[in-house]
């Protein structure tokens, strides 16, 4: 038999088998059981002692009543999608445009929510000048230039910073794992240490993390990343510092690998060296996924119920953000589109704000974590 016949085969039975075992979820979500107040996915979370959210874009908050109404009733926890990274905060060198991100902060203020910034020091989302501009002789400075201004902007205001992003990429060869990027290469490899540590002399309070992505799964490349990420924070901690936190990424696909043992060692080994891990930027597409919209639903929703049910049993993970709350705006469907041209349905709201089957998976699994006591890193 061809390959491609058997893949396909195997993720026809993968998805009908996830759409018998979610029954409950898929009437759930096709009835008018509420989903707000006392039912919302932040409630539900914070009787757990948990931190939930999403990632947001400043003028769908101003302009679109549905999202704000949504964001504001399901997440304690926000995060920009964009509006802090480099190309949005700096349209020149000596220029900084805080606006959409002081948005974004008003709107949580105003209804009790928390705010992470994302991100501080990355390879992509540089403005065009950076290119030109930047030098071996001026990018240190640049770096902490820049990071004392955002982060002192912000200063005491936010839960946490993602102050270094997605700085291991074993496939360019480094013993170390570093991916080999403008700041490794314009600073050389102590430019993480040198981002933590500017973090934190800007802002005395906030959560300082290591975000990535790509270390969920047991597939030997995954394996082999995470062990990359653990030996960063490892040495970073032995250096002294000042990193609290790990982000696992989790951007997830239905109908392939699904994580195991190894993202739950890996959770345990970040605990041993006191951090806390914040699940950063959930979602799961249904991109590999054939048949009608309740079997890839249900696929979905098994999959976030999996996966959440596996890593909230472990008590320093304290946070758990979707990236985008609505699938109307997923990235998905701009990066990694359907074949069949069909809308990714990746989200816990559906692009009518109507709640998916992921919806009520993941409230089932936030109420199976063993409460706390209180909300760590609040």
């Amino acid at each position: 038999m061809h390959p491609l016949s058997t893949r396909r085969q195997f993720i026809q039975q993968t998805t009908r088998a996830a759409a018998a075992s979610l029954l409950p979820w898929r009437a759930m979500s096709a009835s008018a059981e509420a989903v707000d107040g006392p039912q919302s996915l932040r409630v539900h979370a914070q009787a757990r002692g948990l931190l939930a959210g999403c990632a947001v874009v400043p003028e769908k908050l101003a302009d679109e009543p549905a999202y704000a109404n949504t964001v504001a009733q399901q997440a304690n926890l926000l995060v920009a999608e964009n509006a802090m990274k480099w190309r949005a905060l700096r349209p020149a060198p000596d220029k900084y445009n805080f606006a959409p991100a002081d948005a974004i902060l008003t709107f949580a203020n105003a209804h009790d929510q928390r705010l992470r910034g994302h991100n501080l020091c990355w390879h992509e989302a540089l403005p065009d000048w950076f290119q030109s501009t930047a030098t071996p002789a001026n990018a240190r400075r640049l770096l902490t230039d820049h990071i004392q201004r955002v982060a002192g902007h912000f200063a005491g205001k936010l839960h946490s910073w993602d102050v270094v992003n997605e700085a291991i990429d074993v496939k360019d060869g480094r013993p170390d794992g570093l991916r080999k990027s403008p700041w490794l290469d314009l600073v050389g490899p102590d430019y993480i240490e040198i981002a933590f540590r500017a973090a934190r002399m800007a802002d005395s309070t906030a959560l300082l993390t290591y975000n990535d992505y790509g270390i969920e799964l047991d597939t030997p490349d995954q394996a082999q990343k995470r062990a990359q990420v653990l030996a960063l924070v490892t040495r970073l901690r032995l250096r002294g510092v000042p990193i609290h936190a790990v982000g696992v990424q989790s951007h997830l696909t239905a109908g392939e690998a699904v994580p195991g043992s190894g993202l739950r060692d890996f959770i345990r080994a970040v605990g041993e060296l006191d951090l806390q891990v914040f699940i950063t930027e959930l979602d799961v597409s249904d991109q590999q996924l054939s048949g009608p919209v309740p079997v890839r639903d249900a696929a979905v929703a098994k999959l976030y119920g999996d996966y959440l049910a596996l890593v909230l049993a472990e008590p320093n993970v304290t946070a758990v953000l979707t990236w985008g709350i609505t699938d109307r705006y997923t990235w998905l469907d701009h990066h990694h589109q359907r074949s069949d041209g069909q809308p990714q349905r990746c989200l816990p709201f559906d692009a009518d704000y109507q709640p998916t089957p992921a919806f009520f998976a993941m409230r089932t699994a936030i109420d199976s974590r063993p409460p706390v006591l209180s909300l760590l890193g609040s």
